[in-house]
């Protein structure tokens, strides 16, 4: 592992070793072109299929953990998610001092801090608004309405990150949503619910403010995330998050705080929740990098599916018929959304230039796929292996 330090302006760009391969890269992710089933028969199509269902059984898992927290007496939403923050902090943060120094440190968040600042603080809010939410509307209501969430992405990226959408991109989105669609409404038909009360439709609005936050915060982080180090992104966000969590936990959690049941199980709950978000977070840039933001939302679809499977052991759930052929179609527009693509699917990211010239060549990245199948490569990919992080 290399011990001299890069300043935050170099590692940003990915290096001297970005530099000097970016003519050797520049030919095949410039020709590279749409293809009927061309990134379907890659390898890195089944990575981005299996990561997007872990990320997927990773918010299930840390749903279960809330639900159980929630049936021992212990509800503090922004409290919970502090020891994410707190441990993402220790591990990335930790590593970017070592990369950078304390002085590079500095400069990141003298010219960049900011951004990161934002970022944390739309993750922060998202979660607190849809933890709350669900305090006052009904579990369908809110699956219906983070719907939205995929609708600001798409919208997001097309505006702002010039990504240009496919109609099988668009149908595989559709073929989705409506897998999720045939459990909405077979849970509706199972729990009718009669008018709306004001509380359900304060629930709905904070439900619809989260996932719009979460949608800003994904799309965000997928664009930071392709212009600079893995550790440092993920580093600030635990930063900047701790600090934005730990002060609203103080404001607004203190009442349940002293009022919540602390027991060993409890403590096992936290533990358990806690180690998911951390699993997580770290997966979910690689995923950004290796996709994009919408495809990871809609990965996301999937949940309800693995929540009633751990719901029929952990809470009595009954699985009902039509929950199997939800989640085929949602994978099946998982397959559907990429079926016309390039080998290297959204990893080539619109807004870094014909190249990617102006992205970081990182895990996951095009740039860093064509540059370690380069001539030359095999040294890069040694170098890596003893460099564990220094190609995040």
């Amino acid at each position: 592992m290399s011990s001299s330090p890069k300043t935050p302006e170099v590692a940003a760009s990915g290096g001297v070793e970005a530099t000097e391969s970016s003519t050797s890269s520049a030919a095949p992710i410039a020709t590279a072109r749409r293809q009927l089933f061309a990134y379907i028969k890659t390898p890195r199509f089944w990575l981005v299929l299996f990561l997007g269902q872990i990320a997927s059984l990773c918010i299930t898992s840390t749903n279960t953990f809330s639900g159980l927290l929630a049936m021992r007496g212990t509800s503090i939403p922004a409290f919970q998610s502090f020891f994410n923050y707190v441990l993402l902090n220790l591990v990335y943060t930790s590593y970017t001092l070592y990369k950078y120094g304390f002085k590079g440190f500095g400069e990141l968040l003298w010219t960049r801090g900011w951004k990161y600042f934002i970022l944390a603080f739309l993750d922060v809010e998202g979660n607190y608004f849809v933890v709350l939410a669900y305090r006052y509307t009904t579990v369908i209501s809110a699956q219906l309405i983070n719907f939205w969430a995929i609708v600001v992405v798409v919208i997001l990226s097309f505006l702002f990150l010039r990504v240009r959408y496919h109609w099988t991109q668009v149908l595989g989105i559709l073929i989705a949503c409506g897998g999720m669609g045939v459990l909405l409404g077979r849970d509706a038909q199972n729990n009718p619910v009669g008018g709306a009360l004001p509380t359900e439709l304060k629930g709905d609005l904070f439900m619809l403010l989260g996932a719009t936050l979460y949608g800003f915060s994904n799309v965000s982080e997928e664009f930071l995330v392709s212009k600079a180090p893995l550790y440092e992104v993920v580093g600030q966000i635990g930063f900047w998050g701790m600090l934005i969590n730990g002060a609203q936990a103080g404001i607004f959690d203190r009442a349940s705080f002293r009022s919540a049941t602390w027991s060993p199980e409890v403590g096992g709950y936290l533990t358990g929740f806690t180690l998911v978000m951390f699993i997580f977070y770290s997966l979910v840039p690689i995923l950004f990098r290796l996709s994009s933001a919408a495809f990871f939302n809609i990965s996301l679809l999937t949940s309800n599916f693995y929540g009633v499977a751990i719901g029929i052991k952990v809470f009595g759930y009954v699985l009902d018929r039509l929950y199997p052929v939800a989640f085929v179609l949602i994978v099946f527009g998982l397959v559907v959304y990429f079926t016309f693509h390039s080998v290297y699917g959204e990893s080539k990211k619109p807004w870094l230039g014909e190249n990617q010239e102006d992205g970081f060549a990182g895990i996951g990245t095009a740039r860093r796929e064509v540059e370690r199948s380069s001539p030359g490569g095999a040294g890069r990919r040694a170098r890596d292996d003893e460099e564990m992080f220094d190609g995040c």
